[in-house]
């Protein structure tokens, strides 16, 4: 499993290559694995209004689903950053809707690494939501 992890890890590390971040100067790469073992990655591309940016995670969960993908089992995400990125509260309701169990690893250039289950950052997802 760890081989897949990395392996995971490595795509995002070349999705997050292709980030257009001109604005914040700070590049997200991301790879989501589908039930059937398909990688699907994302970068960021942001926006001069800010408002507008597509983060990493859910680049990367569109080009899923727009593919057929509807399960997912890992999400990895990449940065510069000192300490790995979490997943902003936008991407992660995205996430929950088809994944609200999704094991997510976080990773930076420095060899830091995180873990979570989506189910810790967003406990509640639909509660209160058309429910």
């Amino acid at each position: 499993m760890l081989g897949k992890r990395k392996d995971l890890i490595s795509k995002a590390w070349e999705a997050r290559g292709k980030a257009y971040a001109p604005y914040s100067s700070f590049a997200v790469g991301a790879a989501l694995r589908a039930g059937d073992g398909r990688v699907f990655t994302g970068c960021n591309v942001e926006n001069v209004s800010f408002g507008l940016t597509n983060c990493a995670e859910r680049v990367a969960i569109g080009s899923a689903i727009a593919a057929g993908a509807r399960e997912f089992s890992l999400l990895a995400v990449v940065s510069d950053s000192d300490v790995p990125v979490v997943p902003c509260g936008a991407c992660r309701q995205v996430l929950a809707e088809f994944a609200p169990s999704l094991e997510i690893i976080s990773a930076t250039k420095a060899g830091a690494t995180r873990e979570w289950n989506l189910a810790q950052l967003l406990p509640s997802p639909r509660e209160g939501i058309l429910e």
